[in-house]
């Protein structure tokens, strides 16, 4: 299975955990790791390169860190002009069709904060859901997201083992969720 790992973090080189994960993946024969903002610094995308590299491999997973309960401006910007009617969706729309679509998202709050009782007032599951939605739209099985949370109090044992379940994550999950 190949599999394209979209990184999106807009300061990369200053982040500890997508970093890691990210650099844990290089040495992966069958991931492809695609940094966007490092492909796109002036957000201006090549909709048919993005296109080819989707439907060059069969599973998809977007790594970001979790800015505003949402992603990066620039992975939303890449679902706006990319996931295109008529080729993700739509009337003929059918081009990823029965991949696979993962998340693997970081968030500075811990884990508490992500509950109905915590401050965030949602859980992650729940803040998620347009991800699935989409997900659902375009046809993709939707994999059960890799969540890192409290990213600012991880200690080097916790990211190390951190980086190896998100390796196993890329190159074996296959849990779906409905």
């Amino acid at each position: 299975m190949k599999t394209l790992v979209i990184v999106t973090h807009p300061n990369i080189e200053n982040s500890r955990i997508n970093k890691a994960w990210m650099q844990a993946l290089q040495n992966e024969s069958t991931v492809t790791i695609h940094q966007l903002y490092n492909a796109y610094p002036d957000f201006k995308i090549d909709v048919a390169k993005e296109q080819e590299l989707l439907m060059e491999h069969d599973r998809i997973v977007l790594q970001f860190p979790f800015y505003w309960y949402s992603s990066p401006s620039l992975l939303k910007e890449w679902f706006d002009v990319v996931l295109s009617y008529g080729w993700a969706y739509g009337e003929g729309g059918d081009k990823l069709r029965g991949k696979e679509l993962g998340l693997a998202v970081s968030t500075f709050g811990p884990e508490q904060s992500y509950q109905h009782s915590g401050y965030n007032r949602y859980t992650m599951e729940e803040l998620l859901k347009p991800f699935q939605a989409t997900s659902n739209l375009i046809g993709t099985k939707f994999m059960t997201p890799y969540i890192l949370n409290g990213v600012m109090h991880v200690n080097d044992e916790e990211l190390a083992r951190s980086t190896t379940d998100y390796v196993k994550f890329v190159t074996t999950q296959t849990v779906t969720v409905s």
